[in-house]
């Protein structure tokens, strides 16, 4: 369990810090990313690496998330079921802005993931993000 814990903690980093297909490399080639959306992030979902890197790529721009943009997603509170090549998970997610100065928390929530064993470590296949 503790690879799945470490993939979920990765895209997170990789939310805020990293290349992204680096962070695009943490899902299956068919994953789903959606969110119930808030302010800054309208609801949506995206299926597939192609659509999924459109959807960072809008965030990246908008400065909602990604280098440079002093935002911070930090993850608690994670919960793993596995069920062979599957699991599925269960976090708390707090996000931040201003982190190099005064960090203000703007969100939280719940990730709700499902997991998939690949030929060469586990990916992520389904991330639904809720707020509140």
């Amino acid at each position: 369990m503790i690879l799945i814990t470490d993939l979920i903690a990765r895209v997170a980093q990789l939310a805020d810090e990293g290349d992204i297909d680096d962070y695009l490399d943490l899902f299956t080639a068919d994953a789903v990313w959606e969110m119930t959306g808030d302010l800054a992030v309208p609801a949506q979902t995206r299926t597939g690496r192609l659509e999924i890197a459109e959807g960072v790529r809008q965030r990246r721009a908008g400065g909602v998330q990604g280098p440079g943009s002093a935002t911070r997603h930090i993850v608690s509170g994670t919960s793993v079921v596995p069920d062979g090549d599957h699991a599925t998970a269960m976090s708390y997610w707090r996000f931040y802005t201003s982190t190099t100065s005064t960090p203000h928390l703007v969100g939280m929530g719940t990730y709700q993931d499902q997991l998939r064993r690949t030929d060469t470590t586990w990916r992520m296949s389904h991330r639904r993000i809720t707020i509140g």
